[in-house]
Formats: C-alpha cells, structure tokens, sequence
C-alpha cells in the first residue's frame, strides 16, 4: 500500500503543470544583478508560451543604443536558431526541469564564442519572473539575475 502511494504521488508529480510565463515583463534594475556588465537603461519582455513553444520579444536600450531580439524555442530540448546581437546566429534548446524553464544557448560575438545558461523562474503569485543567467566566453565567466515585474 506504501510503496503505491508513492508511486501515485511521483506519477501525479511528473504531469504537474508548468508555470505560465507568458506575459509582458519590464526589468526591475534595482531587484537585478548584471555582475561586470552595465544595467541596460531598460528592458522588456514580450513572452507567448503555448503547446511546447515559447516566443521572447526583447527590447533593450543602454549605453551600447537600442537592440531588439525576437526569439522562439521548443520546450522539448530539440535545437533552435535564432538571430542573435550584430547580426550572428544563436543556436538554443529549452526544456522545464520542474518549475523552471532552462534554456541553453551557444553563440558568438565576432570571434569570440559564448555560452548561456538561463534558468527562467516564476513567482508563486505569477507577478516576478527571474532569470538566472551563467555566461562563458573566452573573456571568462559571470552569473547574472535579471528580475522582471508583469505588466
């Protein structure tokens, strides 16, 4: 009877609903940390997230200027392309471990090739979205947390 009971409550566990990250997300500069990097002046996130497949608008402007990304992932870790700054290509799987989303993502800037791992992260109430981010390059590593309000 023990031994089912456990197995019921870890089969319930595995069809479990992830959270919903759709939505329209602005930075929260003062709740983020961008380690060496500057703050950019302002960011938003335009998130769609249905049947497998997840849609990220980006918008940013900072001392660098203005940049804008648009960016689309399945959640069932298969390879996507997506155009990445300056015109390169980035190359991203994304898959749920638990409540949170991890995207993966290989790129480069110029000469210098780069890795991102993003762990995207819900509040409870569904008002906060974070994403923890580690970056490699050959200029070293950093972690980041970017914090976003839903607007």
């Amino acid at each position: 009877m023990r031994l089912a009971l456990v197995t019921l409550i870890a089969a319930i566990g595995c069809f479990a609903a992830t959270p919903d990250i759709s939505g329209n997300w602005k930075l929260n500069p003062a709740k983020s940390e961008f380690g060496q990097f500057p703050a950019p002046g302002s960011m938003t996130q335009k998130v769609t997230s249905a049947d497998g497949k997840i849609t990220v608008d980006m918008k940013m402007a900072g001392e660098q200027g203005e940049f804008a990304t648009n960016s689309t992932y399945t959640t069932d870790s298969k390879e996507s392309t997506n155009a990445g700054f300056g015109g390169g290509e980035t190359k991203s799987t994304a898959k749920w471990d638990g409540d949170a989303l991890v995207v993966e993502t290989k790129g480069a800037f110029g000469d210098n090739a780069f890795t991102m791992k993003d762990k995207w992260t819900v509040s409870a109430d569904g008002k906060v979205l974070t994403v923890a981010r580690h970056f490699s390059s050959g200029m070293g590593e950093m972690d980041q947390k970017m914090v976003f309000d839903k607007q």
